[in-house]
This record gives structure tokens, sequence and C-alpha cells, in this order.
């Protein structure tokens, strides 16, 4: 965070590299002394991640190229990278000649140092070399070359690699000379050729890193789909310390290079190198380059463009879009882009809008109507906040309960180029993540994904593919417009290889408890309120909303339960939404029986009710197996509380009902005994205010309820003891919800 001219600029502290040569000194051992060359043309974040591992082991590191049109070819596709080699020419000039510094190049996008310069140059020593070349177990780029090299041992790597060497500098400079090479022209091959001659070999006494004594190239020995325990290397950790380990060969390698197509695992790895995460001190780096918003003004907090993305059918829509405008965070300092791609959320999505028109800097709304797909409602936003030179891009899509009120706050003072927060849907292994790609760029489980979703290991995750949520930094934003185009890959698919294609991490951070996803895969829109019927769906989000805040206090078994009359408790169950819910969708239904005018009944099995209620039964609205549900997870718990020493599971119960008195329809029931062992009534609406009167009087201990309460049941024994009667409703419409258990 840079202040100036009466502004603050928010930038990523680790996008700038400041020096392109650390230090005035290189490191020394002895009579040697070290200095670092690599090759990078443009800064991204394996470049900043690489300098950082430098410098915490002590590296002097000096770029060359930086700020170079990159002529070299794509050598994740083929051959290249000749012009690093031009480039050595040009920028190692003044070593020549040399016999006291020794020079060490790598690549750097896909390099991690992990222990220090020192070490580096005592294990050096020990080669009797002139010039070290890092193996491999490839013949690359020609594989004709491969009978032509010097056999090895089995377990040792066999083929040059051209990501690493270490030389002296007399040496290594005329080796770069040795002969001309066009940029596009293979790096490799032009090593590789020169380590095949055995005059020159001898000349410059070079050898290679067979057994990854200091280099190892992880293309190849990483086993199955990166799974490390199945392949050549282990991640070790001792206390604070963290290394890679090569049980073939009993080495533990000092520079790390992710060489080939395994970038997604080499990333994952390199989340725990460096100490980045250890088994006794958990996330060592989740601190690097942290900002705080805690003294800034609210007119100097970043701008904000907030992606709304409503693209399916989504079950607690109400409740993410709360939490959404319950974020602690300058809503003037907010630009709210709303996509509604569904037709059936328009009212509520509008509702929100009307209520929070006044509050965020702009609001921009396409609607259902409006007939815009899904990658071009999420390019649009893109565009949007290019245009508006925001300084942070934050999607939410509606699957997501963005719980955490200071979820945004905390994202942008982690300071991370692209950043998600890791959402589970409850109950599940399925996030907002993948940890490791397939050969065709889809999911595959990573090694510390159920650690990680478990929250086992918490710290900040570089990762292949997110979705969902993100905060992504305005800088970047420029560079990714249209990224969710694609013919053949979902949008947000397309959009994170975009970005993987361009050098930049993907973090998910689960330091804090964000929140959660919930499940639309199954959720019906045929109901009055969707919602409640997705108990078996997403029960976390049920119980959130349904289940009354004060519940768990009857299961302490130093609470004593209120007892209105002798054996009758009183429990505090359901929320005001649960109960307007059931109500609506009850009077939505709208086939209330006869109730005391008539005895026939043909929902029961006999055809005839002996105590008739105006009521609709729970299956008329296909609610009866989330009710039977509801009285086995909830209610059971309760009754054993309430009447020890009786038991049955599942609860069974016939009838479930939720019966309506009116003055001018059926105000009162005639004194009887419910078919039950015990019996749950709950009050759906409050006395004195929907309805005048009403309650319920046990006849023999002459003990009446009347001041029911909404959303608290009253529990009570069935057939013999507790005879009792319906009191009169006076006024309004009073509802309950009536339940006979075990029969």
């Amino acid at each position: 965070m840079n202040r100036g001219n009466g502004q603050t600029v928010f930038t990523l502290s680790m996008f700038g590299l400041v020096l392109f040569w650390f230090g005035a000194t290189v490191v020394s051992c002895t009579d040697l002394q070290l200095q670092v060359i690599t090759v990078a043309t443009k800064t991204n974040d394996g470049l900043r991640r690489y300098m950082q591992s430098a410098q915490k082991y002590g590296y002097d590191v000096k770029v060359l190229g930086f700020g170079q049109e990159w002529e070299g070819g794509n050598m994740e596709l083929g051959v290249g990278g000749g012009q690093k080699i031009n480039m050595m020419k040009e920028g190692l000039q003044e070593f020549a000649g040399r016999d006291d510094l020794l020079l060490m190049f790598t690549d750097s996008y896909d390099v991690v140092f992990t222990n220090t310069a020192e070490e580096l140059l005592k294990k050096f020593k020990k080669f009797d070399a002139r010039v070290l070349f890092s193996a491999e177990g490839y013949c690359w780029p020609n594989q004709e070359l491969a009978d032509l090299y010097p056999e090895v041992k089995q377990q040792e790597s066999r083929f040059l690699c051209s990501g690493g060497f270490i030389g002296y500098a007399k040496d290594i400079v005329e080796i770069i000379n040795h002969k001309a090479i066009r940029n596009k022209e293979d790096d490799q091959l032009y090593y590789t050729e020169i380590f095949l001659d055995k005059t020159l070999r001898e000349k410059w006494s070079i050898k290679l890193d067979t057994k990854s004594e200091i280099f190892q190239n992880l293309h190849g020995v990483l086993g199955g789909k990166g799974m490390q325990k199945k392949g050549d290397v282990d991640l070790k950790f001792v206390g604070s310390r963290s290394y890679l380990y090569n049980s073939k060969t009993g080495t533990t390698p000092i520079v790390i290079h992710g060489n080939g197509p395994i970038k997604p695992e080499f990333n994952r790895i390199a989340n725990y190198l460096g100490d980045g995460w250890t088994q006794s001190m958990g996330c060592q780096s989740c601190g690097r380059d942290y900002i705080s918003l805690r003294d800034v003004k609210d007119e100097d907090f970043p701008t904000v463009l907030v992606a709304v993305m409503i693209e399916q059918p989504t079950p607690f829509l109400n409740e993410f879009l709360g939490h959404i405008r319950d974020q602690i965070y300058p809503k003037q300092k907010i630009d709210l882009f709303v996509h509604n791609k569904v037709k059936y959320h328009d009212e509520a999505v509008s509702n929100f809008l009307e209520t929070v028109k006044d509050e965020y800097h702009s609001i921009n709304h396409l609607r259902a109507d409006d007939h815009v797909t899904e990658v071009q409602a999420r390019n649009w936003a893109l565009e949007e906040c290019a245009k508006r030179k925001c300084q942070y891009f934050f999607n939410v899509d509606s699957t997501s309960q963005l719980r955490h009120q200071g979820g945004l706050h905390i994202l942008i003072e982690t300071n991370r180029t692209v950043l998600a927060p890791v959402l589970t849907r409850p109950y599940q292994l399925w996030s907002n993540w993948w940890g490791a790609l397939n050969k065709n760029g889809f999911y595959a489980r990573s090694d510390d994904y159920m650690d990680i979703v478990q929250n086992h290991r918490m710290g900040l995750w570089n990762v292949p593919f997110i979705t969902g949520t993100y905060l992504i930094h305005g800088s970047l934003v420029p560079s990714l417009l249209g990224a969710y185009t694609s013919s053949d890959l979902d949008p947000d698919m397309a959009f994170c290889k975009v970005i993987r294609e361009m050098g930049t991490f993907m973090f998910v951070s689960n330091m804090f408890m964000y929140g959660h996803q919930t499940d639309p895969d199954n959720f019906e829109t045929t109901h009055k309120n969707n919602d409640l019927f997705e108990l078996f769906n997403n029960p976390w989000d049920w119980e959130l909303k349904y289940i009354h805040q004060n519940y768990s206090i009857s299961l302490d078994p130093n609470y004593t339960l209120p007892m209105p009359c002798p054996d009758v408790f009183w429990f505090p169950i359901v929320t005001d939404a649960f109960c307007d819910e059931l109500i609506s969708e009850m009077e939505n239904h709208g086939q209330w029986s006869g109730g005391r005018n008539s005895h026939k009944d043909e929902r029961l099995a006999t055809g005839y009710e002996n105590v008739p209620t105006v009521d609709i039964h729970m299956n008329q609205i296909g609610f009866e197996r989330h009710w039977l549900h509801f009285l086995k997870i909830y209610i059971s718990k309760l009754q054993q509380r309430a009447y020890e020493g009786y038991f049955h599971d599942p609860p069974h119960a016939i009838m479930n009902f939720v019966v309506r008195y009116r003055p001018d329809e059926q105000p009162f029931l005639k004194p009887h005994h419910d078919s039950s062992t015990f019996t749950i009534n709950i009050a759906l609406n409050t006395p004195d205010v929907d309805f005048e009167g009403g309650g319920c009087r046990f006849i023999r201990y002459n003990c009446s309820v009347q001041s029911t309460k909404k959303g608290w049941m009253l529990m009570h024994p069935g057939r013999l003891t507790h005879y009792h009667e319906g009191l009169h409703t006076t006024k309004g419409t009073r509802y309950i919800m009536v339940s006979f258990v075990d029969p």
C-alpha cells in the first residue's frame, strides 16, 4: 500500500522486482564464490517465488533478459530456448576467465531453492568437476542420442537437463560461446552435443548430477498422477524445516525444478518447500506480503467490482444475497454487477437491489429477460471492471454462502494476485477448487486435498483451478478480458486455463472459515417455499434457516426443561421462517379437510377420523419424508431427554399435519386422546398478535397452556394419561403443527 498525492494505491508488494541483481557481493565458500544466473523476460508469480526462495537461502541472483521480447519459441510445446544462451553470451562476458567464481544457471519460473548456498557449494566440491549439469530420465529433445550417454546405475538419472548447471565461470563462459545458436533452436540439445563429445566433456570436465545431489528435475519422478509416495521423491519435515528427499538415491537435492508438463503438481509441492508449510509449524509463508486495512479511512479503501452471478436455480438465495450485503466493507467503494439468468429468482433479486440501491457506488443488473449468457455476463463483468479501473475484481457465484462478514476484507489483506476462500459443501468433500489436473486438464485429486478441505492443514495453497468465489487484483484484469470464452471448456475451466498459461498463481485460503457452498443440483422450484424442501440436499443451510437458535440448550443435561403441565415439556424448536413458510405452503395448497363437520377422511387408511380437525397432512404437500427425517434428527433427541428410557429409532408417525383454528370455521377441539406414544404440537404463529384465545387444556390435571410461543413445541404423552382439548380461538387464525409419534 503506497501513499502519495493524497491517494492510496493498493499494489501487490510481490509484484515489483526492484533489484534484478541481489546484493553487491556473491556468496563464498572457502576459496570459491557463487553467482546465480537466470533468464526471465517478464515477471510473474513463478519468478517472484524463485526470488523469494533465493533470498531466503542467501543466493545472489542476476536476472538476464528482463524486459526483452522472447523469441526462443514455446518450450512447453516443443524445442526452443536458444535465446537463453544468447542472452548469457552477452550478460556473462564480464566473468570470462575467472577461476575464483562459480556460476550457477537455473530456470526460474518453475524452480525453488530449499537449502543454503553454503550447503550447495559443499556438495559441488565433492563432484570434482569443473561443470555439473542436472540430470533427468528423458533424453530430450533427440531420443536417438540416448545410447551415446554414459551408463549409470538403475536408480540414477542418465540424461542431461539444461534447466540447471553449475561450474567455474571460465568454463561456463567458454561453453556458452562454443558455437552459434539461433534463438529458436534448442538450448538443451546445444549442451547435450557438447557433453556427448568426449573431447569437449573432458576439456571442461563436465559431469551430470545423476543422483540429484544438487539438482532435482521432477518430470518423470513423481509417479502416478503426481502422488509423491508412489514416485521417487518425498516431502520431509523436520521441525520448522521442509525439504525434498529422493528415495531412490538417498539424496536431499537443493534446486528443485518442475520441468516438463507437471507444473500444477510442482506448484502443489512448492507450497511446502522453502519451509512454506510444515507439520509442526503450519503455514510459515502465509503472512508474506500481507497488507493491512486497519488504519485506512473508508474513502481510501480500494475500489472493488463485485460480480454476483446467478447462473442456475439456487437454494437459499435470499441468505446468499444477505451475506453479500453484510460484508463489512465501505459500500461506496463497491460497484455491484449482478447477472441473474434464472427467471424464478427475478423477484428476489429485484427486491434485494431495491433495498440496497442507495448503498453501493453503482449497480448494474442483468435480468433473465435480457437473455445474456453466462459467458457473456462473466466477460462483461471483467470489461466493466477494466473500464472503471477497479483495484479488485470479486466474483461471487450464488452457490457461495460467504458467511464471514469480513471475508472480502481479509482476502484483500492476504494480498495475492488471484485468491479464493476455501468453500466446501457441508458433509461432503465437494469444494470450489481442484488440487490437481489429469492429462486432459480436468479434475484429479491431489495428495493433500482431503487434509485441506477437512482443515487438517490450514494455509495458502497454490492450486490449478478455482471457481465460485475469488478475488483478482485489478492489475491482472485487462489481461483477462474474454478469458471465459472457449469452444470446448466450461467458462470457469477456460478462465483458469488462461490464468495458468499466463504464469499467474491461483491460491486458495482456509486460514479462516469464510463460509460454505450450497448444492443446487436437485433444487426443485415447484413449491411455494422451495428452501423448506432442502432438508436432504442442503442440511446445513436448512438447519441454519429453520432450526431455532436455542434448540441445543434443551440437550444440555444441566438444563432444566420447562414443564408447564405435568409431563408436558416445552422446547424451542423452529424459527419464525419455518413457521411462516409452512403456513404459506399449506395455504397455497389450500385443500383443508372438513374438520368437525365431517368424520369422513379418505386420507386415512380407515377412511374415518374420530376427532376431525381442519387440517392438511404433510404428505399432501410432499413434505412427509422430510418431516419423518426431522423427527428422527431433531425430535428424538429431545424426547430422550424428556422421557428417559424410551427409545424408538426411527420414530414412527402416520399422522403429521397442520391444524387451522378459526372462530367461524373450527374454533376448538373436543376432549380426546391422541393415538400416539407421545405427541408434539408446534405453535406456528403468535397469540394476541395473529389470533386470540386458543391453547391446550390437559383435563386430568386441569392445566392449560395458552401463552404459546411461535416456534416452540409442546411434547406430551399420548393415549391414556393426557386426555386434552383444544381451547376456543376467539379471533384471527391459529395454526399448529401436530405429529402423533409411535402410534
